[in-house]
């Protein structure tokens, strides 16, 4: 599946030496190549990139001067999807977790799992421990949340969300984070583009949805359900949104309205392919290996 992305960021820089680190270039991993980007920065200043081995996120770090800013990326992305039977994957004891995989079992700051354990065992502790069980905590988010544009901050976290019931896609993805966790799955935040949301929630913007670590790899979960998992192009993931922002900012800047598009494009084949709902389960992720011992 080709997949066609571009953002455009403009923001009012008010005094000199303001810093910016963005995280909108597509990530580079097996199952999502990168076939064409263009980076556009208005400002004539010097660009930093770094990598994240972990997560293939890729940031991208600079100074402003004072005045007019725009970022403007856009992409080109094929990306090999892996659809699965969900009720052919079973969970993965911790004893067989890879290494890599364990920091998504603890708490973290937006995703109290620890304070949420005893909720989530009462609720899924019961339930058959497979890729149905996190199905089953997407779906109680999706059921038991309201999607409301500014109804949250950003230091909302699950336990928040949780009382109050309403948010937006990243405090659903904390809630339900927080939730496998409860219930030893690995889960992180990953951020995306809304892909297929309906437009009157607004106009398209970035995403966060879930990735849950299941049968040995990690599988695609929105439980917002405003968007098209296979409509994802990866940008970054981590903990929670305090390793996955967008852009973060240090100094005295005005960020004015963003632009945001993504399309399904011809691929090198010709054919279009475009983005569907599916009932299996979805994968952008290879295979982990297993804890050797």
């Amino acid at each position: 599946m080709r997949l066609r992305y571009e953002v455009e960021l403009p923001y009012q820089v008010q005094v000199t030496g303001a810093d910016f680190i963005f995280n909108i270039q597509a990530a580079r991993t097996p199952q999502q190549m990168v076939v064409e980007e263009n980076l556009f920065v208005s400002q004539q200043v010097p660009l930093q990139e770094y990598t994240d081995p972990a997560s293939g996120g890729r940031f991208l770090r600079l100074r402003a001067f004072d005045g007019e800013l725009t970022v403007r990326y856009q992409a080109t992305v094929d990306i090999v999807h892996r659809l699965d039977d969900p009720q052919m994957i079973a969970e993965t004891w911790v004893r067989d977790l890879p290494g890599a995989v364990l920091p998504y079992l603890y708490p973290s700051r937006y995703c109290e799992s620890d304070v949420l354990n005893s909720f989530a065992m009462t609720q899924f502790g019961t339930l058959w421990q497979g890729y149905g069980r996190v199905q089953a905590i997407c779906e109680w988010v999706q059921r038991h949340v309201s999607f409301v544009s500014g109804s949250s901050w950003g230091t909302t976290s699950a336990t928040h969300t949780l009382q109050s019931r309403q948010g937006v896609c990243r405090d659903f993805a904390h809630l339900m984070i927080a939730l496998c966790r409860a219930v030893n799955i690995p889960a992180r935040f990953t951020t995306g583009l809304d892909y297929g949301a309906d437009p009157a929630l607004g106009p398209p913007d970035f995403h966060a949805y879930v990735e849950a670590f299941v049968g040995g790899r990690w599988y695609m979960f929105d439980p917002s359900g405003t968007a098209i998992p296979m409509g994802f192009v990866r940008l970054t993931s981590g903990r929670d949104a305090a390793d996955s922002a967008f852009a973060s900012i240090f100094g005295a800047v005005q960020a004015m309205t963003q632009r945001l598009s993504i399309t399904a494009v011809p691929g090198s084949d010709g054919v279009l392919r475009e983005p569907v709902r599916t009932w299996q389960a979805l994968s952008t992720d290879s295979a982990v290996q297993p804890a050797a011992g």
